[in-house]
């Protein structure tokens, strides 16, 4: 990937003590030593986050200068920051961490692809965060390392707490991006999800400029060169629903989709624990061995993770190598999509299990997001809540939610993928009366329409949402697939539909770049 100006060059590249590459064994000696964490039975390091169990959007924000002015989609999400308020910042968290006895650098790569990767390097004040980056992104091959140039540089320092009305922060923790100086500064969050999350806002901003989409999503390959993509915000599915044991992962949560073909971001995977058992879920549960990091998750005296036990967050989380999984692609990338999924974990229970979409609905539905933020995914969210992220996955997009979609309508149209909405979510009533989806159905759903099965199999319209419900699937029971059928309460039912179809309208009204073609593609409500 080619680079417009380097890195910020500053005093901790040639600090004293800074370890750079470690290996996971002595990365591992390091937490210990430092008292960071404890190593559980499975031969994982668990550590804790304090009280920043998730990620903190209110604190992110974006540097404001020559570089990101037009380019930014500036708002709610994408908040600004002056380069002075940035660099005086900046300059006080250098300070602070060259008076820290060691510091740790990762230097590797986002992004599988070699045409369009990312050299990139992380400076930690935590051994176990460096951890967590060597497992989560791509570690360079010895050659690679000795000609490493970054082009972007994470610089993490948990402990420095920031002053709000002196810094120009919402708060003490803060996520500063600057895409001039290619420079992210994090602190006063332990939340190791920070790093990942702002390297992949990082692509997001610079692989569409190179005509490369830019995904949040999951991604496998079956046997015969198919490729799936598994859309969905975190708590929906994606890391669960793509490790199928007939089905090669290319990789759980982030994606470029250029003219190679599909490929991953990231080297490792970052899975939600919550409830994980061997039984439902082995791919992930057998992963979680030496050299990877729970983050939140309570260990007994025996030091056996407790994956049910949700005291200190919901939001508890594994961080591996993706080649702790059995069935993966390497290297991760394969062809272009023959079929693509969007998850989403409907609170209200009133959306069709799955559905497949014209490439009209599958815009409108892309561009709209719709999910429940799911309990523990970010601060203060304790049930689930609706809410519309365009793209699945705004909190990670710099640039407007058009760029995207208009990237992924094309390459629908140029590969002929099929396009499938998939809840994940409640079914027989809403949230608090109905009960989640089971995992077997949903499964049993994707695997047909991996298959084949759902494109000749007769259909029914849904009068609200005008989805096609398939009338049969293979492993699931007929009344399962027509959410009004699964409600005792039917005019409950209708009531709970509409309501769901108003906040679709309502949310779609921001996009008013959209063909009426994909307006109307959009629910049936009969508003007055």
């Amino acid at each position: 990937m080619k680079m417009v100006e380097k890195p910020l060059v500053n005093e901790l590249y040639t600090h004293n003590h800074l370890q750079t590459n470690l290996t996971v064994p002595q990365l591992i000696e390091r937490i210990l030593d430092r008292e960071e964490g404890m190593l559980t039975a499975t031969g994982a390091v668990q550590a804790t986050t304090g009280k920043y169990t998730g990620r903190s959007p209110r604190d992110k924000f974006i540097v404001s200068d020559e570089v990101s002015e037009k380019n930014v989609d500036w708002g709610t999400v994408n908040q600004s920051i002056e380069e002075q308020v940035f660099d005086k910042l900046y300059r006080k968290v250098i300070n602070y961490l060259q008076d820290k006895k060691e510091l740790f650098q990762f230097k590797g790569f986002a992004g599988a692809d070699h045409d369009y990767r990312l050299p990139i390097q992380v400076i930690n004040e935590y051994a176990w965060h460096n951890l967590f980056a060597r497992q989560l992104f791509i570690t360079p091959t010895a050659e690679e390392l000795l000609n490493h140039q970054p082009a972007f540089t994470v610089v993490s320092a948990p402990t420095f707490k920031a002053n709000p009305e002196q810094d120009g922060t919402n708060s003490e923790a803060f996520i500063f991006v600057s895409f001039k100086k290619r420079v992210i500064l994090i602190g006063g969050t332990e939340y190791a999800g920070e790093i990942k999350k702002s390297i992949f806002s990082v692509m997001n901003y610079l692989l569409p400029q190179q005509n490369v989409l830019s995904m949040h999503c999951s991604a496998n390959v079956g046997k015969e060169g198919d490729v799936a993509l598994f859309f969905g915000l975190s708590g929906t599915g994606k890391t669960t629903l793509s490790a199928d044991p007939y089905r090669r992962l290319i990789g759980d949560d982030e994606h470029g989709w250029g003219p190679n073909g599909v490929f991953n971001i990231e080297g490792g995977c970052y899975a939600k624990c919550i409830n994980l058992s061997k039984e439902k879920e082995p791919q992930i549960f057998d992963a979680i061995r030496f050299g990877s990091v729970l983050e939140n998750v309570i260990v007994d005296k025996a030091r056996i993770p407790n994956y049910n036990d949700t005291s200190l967050t919901e939001n508890t989380r594994a961080a591996y190598p993706i080649e702790n999984i059995d069935n993966i692609a390497i290297p991760s990338m394969a062809g272009h999509p023959n079929t693509i999924i969007f998850l989403t974990a409907d609170a209200s229970g009133t959306l069709p299990p799955i559905s497949k979409l014209t490439k009209e609905q599958a815009m409108y539905h892309f561009l709209s997001g719709y999910t429940s933020k799911l309990a523990g995914t970010e601060r203060g969210v304790t049930e689930p809540q609706a809410t519309f992220s365009a793209c699945f996955g705004s909190p990670f997009l710099p640039l407007a939610p058009s760029t995207y979609a208009r990237m992924l309508g094309e390459k629908i149209d140029a590969y002929q993928s099929n396009v499938f909405l998939v809840n994940t979510g409640w079914t027989g009533g809403s949230y608090g009366v109905g009960k989640r989806m089971k995992l077997s159905y949903t499964r049993a759903m994707i695997h047909a329409a991996l298959e084949g099965e759902l494109n000749s199999v007769e259909t029914t319209k849904d009068s609200i949402f005008g989805l096609e419900i398939p009338m049969q699937v293979p492993g699931v029971p007929d009344e399962v697939l027509i959410p009004i059928n699964t409600w005792k309460d039917k005019a409950a039912y209708k009531e709970a539909a509409q309501s769901l179809a108003m906040k679709f309208h309502k949310n779609f009204e921001k996009f008013t770049e959209a063909s009426s073609d994909i307006v109307q593609a959009g629910p049936m409500y009969q508003g007055k």
